[in-house]
């Protein structure tokens, strides 16, 4: 059976040390303990399987030779449950053929009494820095076979129709993809959805955020570095074209990179290699490039500040996300989309299929119809996440929408009773009022009785409630004039 990797109770992670020689725990306790590693200790074979039975582990270290029962036996028998978690194997004895048949049962490495402490502890962080993001792709490689596959990309609108044909041509290539957009129009999205129809969807798929990182944190994040490549590089570290190589690296927002770093990421393109900081050995590297941005790239280039080589490298195709304003016809798509994520992550409104039963009343979806989105698809699920939030009937009204979303549209939801319309009243304030009036007399010629206006209008009364709040109708008493 596999193994659920643990969520660590230390930032660094969990380790089971397992020897029955109590120097050698205390040892590696004091090491790893100062590095922030939550340590756990097990005296022989029999504890540690017991341990290893009740809890996860993000790593292991095992002693090779025990009284009770041999490290071999051990492995043997954790293997049998879990063969994912990291097992490093001690011996005082430098055997290479225990260490090849350690290795052949599943072990991750092994080392030597005695051992060199910083080495042991670079090895040890590489490991579970590997691990987890292993993990973390593992998930997300699930997800995207059901979120990020093209049938559940949203839209039947023809521009995005046209965008996703493009995208089922050049998922399966090994081309540099350029997706431009503005900002919320899901460029990631797209990224990763590309990469999961892949011939390299089992690999890494690793995301740069190129804006929000200095850029020499941003070069030693690609590149890695070996120690005293600067002040505070006391490890040697990967960089993520490494962790990624096989896979897949996005960069957000790649307009935003530096100078040096763009010769930099040439150089890995045209010679699939690069060179970690304080290195002077080249790394060959297989990883498919894929870009994206809200800048005019080629304006940059013109302004000197992108290299124009650079630019036709990385744009060898180019995948356009159109603006949600100019897609409206999928914002009811959208909406619904975002209605079924949002009850279900709130657990409101479902029906027997656990599917949402929230929709917009019709003047609230024609506002959402006229906006023009400017954080696009990002904005509208912000606004339908707050809707579910407020919703305390699956119509959902006018007023719930944001302020300021009413506001950009001319939508003022109260007015003083008896007051003229202005002369620059938007269609949303004739129709209200044409509305509101309606309501009024109604309600008039049912002696004010809500229930019996409700009837009359051939409405649920939960709906004219909801209307009269919205319209600021103010409800008099039986017989008042």
């Amino acid at each position: 059976m596999m193994a659920t990797y643990p969520a660590s109770i230390s930032a660094k992670g969990r380790i089971l040390v397992i020897d029955d020689e109590p120097d050698i725990r205390e040892s590696l306790e004091a090491l790893l303990t100062s590095e922030g590693f939550s340590v756990e200790l097990a005296q022989n074979g029999t504890e540690g399987l017991q341990k290893l039975e009740s809890r996860g582990y993000d790593i292991i270290l095992l002693d090779l030779m025990m009284p009770d029962i041999p490290g071999m036996d051990v492995l043997r028998e954790f293997r049998l449950r879990d063969q994912l978690t990291p097992v490093f194997m001690i011996t005082a004895y430098g055997s290479v053929e225990a260490a090849v048949l350690a290795l052949k049962l599943g072990a991750t490495d092994y080392f030597s009494k005695p051992w060199d402490n910083e080495k042991l502890l670079i090895e040890i962080g590489n490991v579970i820095d590997r691990r987890r993001l292993e993990d973390e792709n593992t998930q997300l490689k699930r997800a995207l076979k059901q979120r990020y596959s093209f049938p559940n990309i949203i839209g039947k609108s023809d521009r995005m129709v046209r965008m996703l044909d493009l995208v089922a041509q050049v998922a399966s290539s090994r081309s540099t993809i350029l997706i431009t957009g503005e900002t919320g129009t899901g460029k990631e999205l797209v990224a990763k959805a590309i990469h999961a129809n892949s011939p390299r969807a089992d690999q890494l798929f690793v995301a740069v955020n190129s804006g929000s990182l200095p850029p020499e944190l941003l070069e030693s994040s690609l590149f890695g570095h070996v120690k005293g490549a600067f002040t505070s590089a006391i490890h040697t570290k990967k960089g993520y074209f490494e962790v990624a190589s096989r896979g897949t690296i996005f960069f957000d927002e790649i307009g935003t990179i530096g100078a040096e770093t763009q010769i930099k990421l040439l150089r890995v393109i045209q010679e699939k290699e690069f060179t970690p900081l304080g290195s002077t050995d080249p790394v060959k590297v297989d990883v498919r490039i894929l870009a994206a941005t809200n800048a005019d790239l080629l304006q940059l280039v013109k302004e000197g500040k992108f290299r124009e080589d650079l630019y036709y490298r990385l744009n060898v195709i180019n995948i356009a996300l159109p603006p949600l304003r100019e897609r409206k016809e999928d914002i009811p798509l959208l909406a619904g989309h975002f209605f079924n994520h949002y009850c279900r992550e709130n657990n409101k409104f479902l029906d027997l299929s656990g599917r949402s039963t929230l929709h917009f009343e019709a003047d609230a979806l024609q506002v959402l119809m006229e906006h023009t989105w400017p954080g696009n698809v990002r904005e509208l699920e912000n606004v339908v996440e707050r809707a579910v939030v407020l919703a305390t009937d699956a119509s959902v009204p006018l007023e719930v929408l944001p302020d300021a979303l009413l506001e950009a549209n001319g939508v003022r939801l109260r007015r003083t009773e008896g007051a003229p319309l202005p002369s620059n009243a938007s269609l949303f304030e004739i129709v209200n009022d044409y509305e509101r009036r309606i309501i009024m007399d109604r309600l008039e010629q049912c002696n004010w009785s809500q229930t019996e206006a409700a009837e009359s209008l051939s409405v649920p009364l939960s709906t004219l409630n909801q209307k009269i709040k919205r319209l600021g109708i103010t409800i008099r008493k039986k017989g008042e004039g």
